[in-house]
């Protein structure tokens, strides 16, 4: 069976997270979407490229999070939060999922 890349899990729980709360009107319910694809990101991050790395990407995943915040004040909510998806999943891809 085929490996989902950490990076697509990671911008898929950034982006399936605020559709969640958005869609559904119930925050916590996209805070569950956002920690449980954090979770499966951090453990694959783990496996293939470390502690260290996994701990890095744990953090610029939660702070992208917070940053889509006001950035959408700036930008727009969609384009905040697919500017922060892209740029986790860039970090992942390049630090763990591309082949060594």
């Amino acid at each position: 069976m085929a490996r989902i890349p950490a990076s697509a899990v990671a911008a898929a729980g950034l982006i399936g997270g605020y559709a969640t709360a958005r869609y559904t009107k119930k925050r916590p319910l996209g805070g569950v979407v956002l920690a449980g694809a954090g979770a499966v990101a951090a453990k694959d991050w783990a496996g293939r490229a470390g502690m260290p790395t996994a701990a890095a990407l744990t953090g610029l995943y939660t702070l992208a999070f917070g940053v889509s915040h006001p950035l959408a004040k700036k930008i727009g909510a969609w384009p905040a939060v697919f500017t922060v998806a892209g740029t986790v999943a860039a970090a992942s891809y390049a630090l763990a999922d591309r082949a060594k």
